[in-house]
């Protein structure tokens, strides 16, 4: 028995245990096995929620006014196809746009009788024998040619765009036809683009999104293999054990099967979120068996045999490595909070997780270290050496330059406090892609040529209609009173023209204002502008002109106004790489513009959505971060018994989330997906060694050490797991860096940061904060190892 092994608190009881867990070590273990061999099937089937909706609350105000308008308009998901052509006003080149418009509409998922195109809007092909002679006319094409100004066609008369739109997912195109999946009709549109001369362009809200969730989905899989094979490598290199290496991944992956069997099970699916929970459980599982790997070397290398060194291993770690996994899961409980839908899953998730990575140890464990003799113990690195040399000098450090050391930590945590204030956030939904990516690179082109891909809209009250459908396709009105009360703008005669001039009015407000920055909307349709562009000639009254429109654009109208419903609205195009400021204040401008006539009016649209995501991942990140460490402070009260240690146990933990957060804010890295959930993440990850580095410090005092004789001794033994585990998990994470979402490239450098973070503050600061803070330690004489039966192994 080591002079240093005994522990205060109940080591009796944690013998027991031990004893226990020695001799149903293969029960344990098979009982394990099967459990993830039953929870394959299960796991398998755990799928990734990919709607936008995904991501709010069922009552939450800015998705209900965006099904809303779903549910009015007919949903606008829309995949634009752009390409140059120098003679695309002429008659040839008006033929190639007809031809290629005929191609993508005959994709399956493609709404055919809604494709728009220049060709079909300059020469409708069910216009009458009148309206056609009316569109000859020089002056009547160049009036719609600037109709269809940066939707259809460019400012420079040799870009156009045709626009698909889709059927409701799961929706076949006729009764014949199975439904496909948006990720086939995005694979075949893009087929027909890319074989398209000159090349042509696809970009769209929709294809946004199912791209964002293509590639968190591929990286996913591709990075946790590689992830796991570099921890592979590491972790053999540091232990040089077979044995050694492959326990910890064993653990990590049992512990993934049951929590994803589980998530099925219960009914949750997968979020853009939560597609990292394999890397927190992976950073969890690895940390948790490094400090036993090292603690069990450090027995056998005092002279115990492997099951008293296990024996020993679990009385001296059993407790903290209990009480890292409850705080850790209780930090990311704290993830409850949130007013988003998917980051409340996602702290479901990983809590869950974490507590299963400690039944996953307490079931593999024991027979995995004691069941057979190959490679049965880890070895020490080959820089092991230095590194002791290394940890001793921090920890000589910390005795004879204290004040020093503070006053550094306080400075640094000041200046990264005020980093904060420097925070920005990132709408712009393309900076989640790389700057070579296909939908950056189309993204682009139709900001330099069309006015770019921001689509949303401003909605408000209009008359209510009753829409009654007759042989000649004509629309007559007649009146009906809203039951809701709401048809302050309801006649007798349904749409007037007063209200049609109201309309272009507020149009004309919205297309001429700029703010101070010379930001302004790129592109403004309402339909009125429809309803402006035929002339007297054609129609005189205001039915009259509608039925003309509706046999030059039949779904214009039904677009932009809803009758039954008595709801219409005006379409805004704006910028989507601007920052993201510019993109709120633009919104609520042009909002308050709109209600100067419709006092009822309000913003939406995915553009609108996704902006007050992030604002709101922001504020939860306050919220979170709060409730984490208090949970955080409850359970180190708990586990230590002692109010003012859980108060200090805050401190180190929150000078890495200090370091990230204010280093984001004066480096510029902006808070995105991504990064909008660090600092509850952080906390719940860097409390497991600072738990380890406490419970290591309280045994050496328990075994008659003083202070810095504590500290040197914790320096030498958990800061060796400590650096091991972190190393081995900053590698791993390097991995992120390779993939396609730039959100998960923050995550991992990020995350990986806050560890080093960490580990500084558990190796320095902590050290610093117990010369002040006694903690409660009982000293307790030796016992010597009650003997276990090893049976066979």
């Amino acid at each position: 028995m080591p002079h240093d092994a005994s522990a205060s608190g109940p080591t009796p009881a944690l013998a027991a245990v031990a004893d226990w867990l020695v001799r149903r070590r293969r029960e344990l273990l098979g009982l394990a096995l099967l459990l993830a061999i039953a929870a394959i099937g299960p796991a398998s089937r755990l799928t990734l929620d990919e709607s936008v909706e995904s991501f709010y609350a069922p009552d939450d105000p800015y998705l209900l006014a965006y099904l809303d308008s779903k549910q009015k308009f007919g949903g606008d998901e829309f995949v634009f196809v752009a390409y140059q052509d120098p003679q695309l006003l002429e008659q040839e080149g008006l033929d190639r746009v007809k031809a290629f418009a005929e191609r993508l509409s005959q994709v399956p998922g493609v709404r055919a009788e809604s494709t728009q195109d220049l060709a079909t809007t300059l020469a409708p092909p069910a216009a009458g024998l009148a309206v056609r002679l009316f569109l000859r006319f020089p002056r009547t094409r160049r009036n719609l040619i600037a109709f269809s100004r940066r939707v259809l066609i460019g400012d420079d008369d040799q870009t156009t765009a045709v626009v698909l739109r889709l059927l409701p997912e799961g929706e076949a195109t006729d009764e014949s036809e199975k439904p496909v999946s948006r990720k086939e009709t995005f694979r075949r549109i893009r087929e027909l683009a890319a074989a398209h001369t000159p090349r042509a362009y696809v970009s769209g809200e929709p294809v946004m999104v199912h791209d964002m969730f293509r590639y968190v989905e591929q990286d996913g899989a591709i990075l946790g293999i590689a992830s796991s094979s570099l921890l592979i490598l590491v972790i053999l290199v540091l232990f040089r054990s077979l044995r050694w290496m492959a326990l910890p991944l064993i653990v990590v992956h049992v512990a993934l099967l049951w929590t994803k069997a589980l998530l099925v099970v219960s009914g949750l699916k997968l979020s853009m979120v939560s597609s990292i929970l394999t890397s927190l459980i992976t950073i969890i599982g690895i940390a948790t068996v490094t400090h036993v790997t090292v603690r069990f070397r450090e027995m056998r290398s005092d002279g115990l045999d492997r099951f008293d060194a296990f024996r020993q291993t679990f009385i001296d770690l059993g407790p903290a490595t209990f009480w890292s996994c409850a705080t850790t899961a209780a930090g990311f409980a704290a993830l409850l909070s949130s007013g988003i839908t998917p980051v409340r899953s996602f702290g479901t998730m990983v809590a869950l997780g974490t507590m299963l990575v400690l039944a996953a140890t307490a079931l593999l464990l024991p027979g995995g270290i004691l069941i057979g003799r190959f490679s049965a113990d880890p070895h020490p690195s080959p820089a092991e050496r230095r590194l002791v040399g290394l940890l001793r000098k921090i920890s000589h450090g910390v005795e004879h330059r204290s004040v020093v050391l503070l006053s550094l930590f306080a400075l640094l945590m000041l200046f990264s406090a005020a980093g904060l204030s420097r925070l920005r956030v990132e709408t712009d939904f393309t900076k989640n892609f790389r700057a070579n990516s296909p939908i950056i690179q189309s993204v682009r082109f139709f900001e330099d040529y069309l006015g770019g891909v921001g689509s949303w809209e401003i909605n408000f009250d209009a008359p209510v209609e009753s829409v009654a459908q007759v042989d000649s396709e004509v629309v007559s009105s007649a009146t009906l009173a809203r039951p809701d009360g709401d048809g302050a703008d309801s006649t007798d005669s349904g749409l007037t023209t007063p209200f049609v001039e109201r309309v272009a009015q507020t149009t004309a407000k919205l297309s001429d204002f700029s703010m101070s920055d010379g930001t302004s909307p790129t592109k403004v349709i309402a339909l009125s502008d429809g309803i402006d562009f035929v002339p007297g000639l054609a129609a005189r009254t205001l039915e009259g002109k509608r039925e003309v429109l509706r046999m030059l654009q039949p779904e214009f109208e039904s677009s932009l106004y809803n009758p039954q419903a008595g709801r219409m609205r005006i379409m805004i195009r704006a910028l989507e790489q601007q920052p993201a400021d510019t993109k709120l204040l633009l919104i609520d401008r042009a909002e308050q513009i709109a209600r100067e006539d419709f006092p009822d009016a309000r913003a939406t649209g995915l553009y609108v959505l996704l902006a007050h995501l992030i604002q709101s991942l922001l504020g939860d990140q306050l919220v979170s971060f709060g409730w984490a460490a208090m949970g955080i402070l409850v359970m180190m009260t708990i586990a230590f018994r002692s109010f003012p240690v859980g108060l200090m146990m805050l401190v180190p933990n929150t000078f890495p989330i200090l370091l990230v957060i204010g280093g984001m804010g004066w480096v510029g890295v902006p808070v995105n997906i991504g990064t909008a959930m660090i600092a509850s993440v952080s906390m719940g990850l860097t409390v497991d060694s600072s738990i380890h580095y406490l419970a290591g410090y309280r045994r050496a005092r328990s075994a008659g050490l003083d202070h810095f004789a504590a500290i040197h001794r914790t320096h030498e033994n958990i800061g060796r797991s400590l650096v091991f585990a972190n190393v081995a998990l900053v590698l791993g994470f390097t991995v992120l860096s390779l993939s396609h979402f730039i959100p998960l490239i923050y995550f991992g450098v990020l995350v990986s940061v806050a560890m080093l973070g960490g580990l500084l503050g558990d190796l320095v600061l902590l050290p610093l904060l117990l010369y002040w803070i006694p903690v409660p330690h009982q000293a307790r004489p030796s016992q010597a190892p009650v003997a276990v039966d090893p049976c066979t192994d």
